[in-house]
């Protein structure tokens, strides 16, 4: 039952985490906690119910290993790795031209960066909708907080990804 929702564990604890090594190793926790307490599960979304898991066990993990510490933006979004999961269309069917596919990537890695400085809470609304394409009232189970709450954070989220969108384009000389 879990399993063809991994990926998106994954994805969301990489997202909280800003660290694909401290993801892996929040997935790993949260997996056995799910095995742990499956008899707790009490229907609906299993999809939800490990999101939650990997929420809350995110947030214990990074309580008890970064004390002191703020995470940094993630490493891993170099131009090196395939556009997922920003691509609408697959790495193949990209243009052949390097410029552009170098270009696609510089704008991927600057599209993390944005996302990455958000607070936890928008960071965590941003990716649930619009990676993980869940429901409000998924996003709110997940987060324990009201529809209104989620719908709230989630523009303020966007509002802050333009902004800082925008404040990337001027930098760079008025985009593309």
């Amino acid at each position: 039952m879990v399993l063809p929702h991994l990926d998106a564990a994954y994805n969301f604890a990489r997202y909280l985490t800003r660290n694909p090594d401290d993801a892996a190793d929040v997935l790993q926790d949260a997996c056995i906690r799910a095995f742990r307490y499956f008899n707790g599960f009490k229907g609906g979304s299993v999809r939800t119910w490990l999101l939650t898991i990997v929420r809350n066990t995110a947030y214990s993990w990074m309580a008890n290993h970064r004390r002191g510490t703020v995470a940094g933006p993630v490493e891993d979004y170099g131009i090196e790795r395939p556009l997922e999961p920003f691509a609408a269309v697959p790495w193949e069917r990209l243009p052949d031209d390097p410029e552009t596919r170098l270009m696609l990537a510089e704008d991927r890695a600057a599209l993390m960066d944005v996302i990455d400085r958000l607070s936890p809470e928008f960071r965590e609304v941003l990716v649930l909708r619009e990676i993980e394409d869940l429901s409000y009232r998924e996003i709110a189970e997940i987060t324990a907080v009201p529809v209104g709450t989620v719908m709230s954070r989630l523009a303020r989220a966007r509002r802050q990804v333009q902004d800082g969108w925008r404040r990337h384009v001027a930098l760079e000389g008025g985009g593309r």
